[in-house]
């Protein structure tokens, strides 16, 4: 199998090919994270929640409670639902 390239253009943008967008899930408007590792570049799909965003929605400032993995579960739904509402 060929390893797939991109070009650089003149702007600073370049074009993932479609193999790659494909194993990485993503598409128009998707968010990539660039790691230095050693001497090489690493890009990934950058996370749609943070663990911190996902601890505030669910606990607030407070210390946790004990929770079962279906509050969990419907907490983080709740919290989605608020952030990506449509007015």
């Amino acid at each position: 199998m060929a390893i797939p390239h991109s070009k650089l253009t003149a702007q600073g943008q370049i074009s993932v090919p479609v193999d790659v967008r494909r194993k990485l899930g993503i598409g128009p408007g998707s968010v990539l994270e660039w790691e230095e590792d050693g001497g090489r570049m690493v890009v990934r799909r950058a996370g749609r929640f943070s663990s911190e965003d996902i601890h505030r929605a669910l606990f607030g400032d407070s210390p946790p409670e004990k929770r079962s993995l279906d509050e969990l579960k419907e907490g983080i739904r709740r919290y989605a639902g608020k952030r990506h509402a449509r007015d």
